[in-house]
């Protein structure tokens, strides 16, 4: 009788429904949501260690941050992030909803080391210890190519698809695959600096307002007096689901040499992308 029992509850646990769940790109990075978006070719401060790892190699020497995000999904809920970027080193922590409850959350916990390959090409790798119910690794991948004005990067996520007992039930992060490509300037006028840029979703994934995303994006940024000031805007679409469109803002302002308050701005039709948040960052 004991047997059958232990039989029986592992034919259950075996066959019971995973739920699986892709966290938008679009979760973290102010800079990033500002452009609508459209980040993975540029992934240029410390939130490349979420974006793309290969991105760290083309900022600057030293990249940290702090954010702040609210995602206006219903209910709505919060985002927080903290990450250190050098040009191959990166260590970030980021805590994020998992489903439609508020108190289901991921503690992501990463370390982000890049290599280059030649001239031009740069690749990276994030590994993460992640903790939702109980604590599984994972691996994030990026690949960064520049040929001039013009960077392409590829950006793959949750490559080991870590499975979770959380309270709601077995949770699987599925793969996600995004990528982007930007031209990027640089002058001595009026405008310091303008990036273009433009991403690509290569998956679906489930969203926290339970309909599949597959975003595609624009964006544009501008660093203006002496990159005192930066602004950025953009718009993406859901090309699956339940679809819609958004329109994103977002302004860098420097307190002083090389600290900046960030902040964005989304809104539209596409409820997945409905979000404010704001960071603190120190570059140089």
């Amino acid at each position: 009788m004991h047997v059958r029992r232990v039989a029986v509850l592992a034919l259950s646990l075996f066959l019971a429904p995973h739920i699986a769940f892709a966290q938008m790109y679009e979760t973290v990075g102010i800079r990033a949501q500002g452009l609508g978006g459209a980040f993975v070719a540029v992934a240029d401060d410390a939130t490349a260690t979420w974006w793309n790892p290969a991105g760290l190699a083309t900022g600057p020497l030293f990249d940290a941050l702090i954010e702040y995000g609210r995602l206006r999904t219903t209910p709505q809920t919060s985002v927080r992030g903290v990450a250190i970027a050098f040009p191959s080193l990166g260590v970030s922590y980021y805590h994020t909803p998992i489903n439609n409850s508020p108190e289901e959350r991921l503690d992501t916990v990463g370390l982000t080391f890049g290599q280059s390959l030649g001239e031009h090409m740069v690749v990276a790798s994030t590994l993460k210890l992640e903790r939702a119910g109980d604590t599984h690794s994972d691996l994030d991948l990026g690949a960064l190519a520049r040929f001039g004005r013009a960077q392409f990067g590829i950006s793959v996520k949750n490559v080991r698809r870590a499975k979770f007992e959380t309270d709601a039930g077995p949770l699987t992060l599925d793969r996600q695959a995004r990528a982007g490509a930007a031209i990027l300037g640089r002058s001595d006028g009026w405008i310091k600096e303008m990036t273009i840029a433009a991403d690509a979703d290569l998956t679906t994934t489930s969203s926290l307002s339970g309909g599949d995303t597959r975003h595609i994006a624009a964006g544009l940024e501008v660093w203006i007096f002496g990159k005192k000031v930066g602004l950025r805007g953009g718009g993406s679409g859901n090309t699956v689901g339940s679809k819609g469109s958004s329109a994103s803002g977002g302004v860098s302002v420097a307190l002083k040499s090389g600290l900046y308050v960030d902040a964005q701005h989304t809104n539209g039709t596409d409820l997945t992308r409905k979000s404010w948040g704001i960071a603190l960052r120190s570059t140089f």
